[in-house]
């Protein structure tokens, strides 16, 4: 049985809260933070910029979130504020608002109380990877028991460079709850330097590196290790949130498609000559310079000669709008 927060995840339920750009440890050679969140201080909770506490809360209801997870950089880094918006989720939503948090640094006792008092349900530890191998014995094995004293489900999260069977002893020790391996992947932003340590895409796909699955035959038929493909992160997780998210947003007159994209008519027809047509309020929204509206019913009024130009408008659900296609219709 998977964890409480991959099982929020897999539905689309966790909001992503990045609190901190920076990670002074080291410069993973397969970090995939892209220029726009690498050495930041600006927060982000999923897509949007946050100003202020209200924002986050904002967010997690736009996605009726069931948990979140906190990620950088390196929250540890950022203690205070990390601390600050744990506790201010746990007042807002309630105990059951599942909390994880990635890492890279073990922290010590002091940050595992601070995190558990403020509120942090599961940490998800991210060794160097230079010290695969060699962590009993370190403070990395350390730091496990630390947490899981302090009240805190220890795990480790890791990318699929290569199978490492000391993370399974870990696990047959207790010391780990679960061991999430991320397939390993290129990004905007590790892409070259990924290139430079030689690693190559998959043929046919967008992401996913050569070679990652082969970890599954020596560390995948272990019950707590997870192995979470590129595939579904972009067709589950992230599809899930944005039709939660579409779901809440949505006007009466859009159309939420497969993907969790709204899709709407936009015309620059004034208003006046939508009411002389007699359509309904409900079906559409007026803007500053345009009316938003459901799309057949444009689509039929052009196809009438009632209108004279519009286009079927499909976008992202998310605070930023993102416009995935335009259709003209003429």
């Amino acid at each position: 049985m998977i964890s409480k927060g991959c099982e929020q995840c897999a539905v689309g339920g966790k909001m992503v809260l990045f609190v901190y750009g920076y990670c002074d440890q080291r410069d993973c050679f397969y970090c995939p933070l892209g220029e726009n969140r690498k050495n930041v201080t600006q927060v982000y909770a999923n897509e949007r910029p946050v100003e202020s506490d209200a924002d986050v809360i904002e967010e997690a209801k736009r996605m009726e979130a069931l948990g979140t997870s906190i990620t950088g950089g390196e929250p540890q880094e950022a203690m205070d504020r990390t601390c600050r918006y744990l506790s201010l989720l746990k007042e807002e939503f309630g105990e059951d608002h599942h909390t994880h948090l990635y890492t890279g640094i073990t922290g010590g006792r002091q940050n595992m109380r601070r995190l558990a008092e403020a509120g942090l349900d599961e940490i998800r530890f991210h060794p160097p990877y230079e010290l695969w191998g060699d962590l009993h014995g370190t403070e990395w094995e350390e730091i496990l028991h630390i947490a899981r004293e302090e009240g805190l489900t220890p795990a480790f999260e890791i990318p699929g460079i290569r199978a490492e069977p000391e993370f399974l002893e870990f696990l047959d020790e207790g010391a780990a709850d679960f061991c999430n391996i991320n397939e390993f992947e290129m990004s905007d932003g590790n892409y070259r330097r990924m290139q430079e340590q030689g690693f190559e895409l998959k043929e046919d796909h967008m992401s996913a590196v050569e070679g990652s699955h082969d970890i599954l035959e020596e560390m995948g038929d272990h019950e707590r290790v997870y192995f979470c493909t590129s595939v579904f992160k972009d067709a589950a997780q992230h599809r899930s949130r944005l039709k939660r998210m579409a779901r809440n947003i949505r006007r009466e007159f859009d159309d939420i498609t497969d993907d969790g994209t709204l899709v709407y008519g936009k015309t620059w027809e004034p208003e006046a000559r939508l009411r002389e047509l007699g359509v309904p309020e409900e079906f559409y929204t007026v803007k500053s310079e345009h009316v938003e509206l459901a799309w057949w019913l444009l689509e039929e009024m052009i196809e009438d000669g009632d209108v004279e130009r519009g286009e079927i408008v499909e976008q992202y659900p998310t605070y930023d709008g993102t416009v995935v296609e335009r259709t003209p219709l003429a």
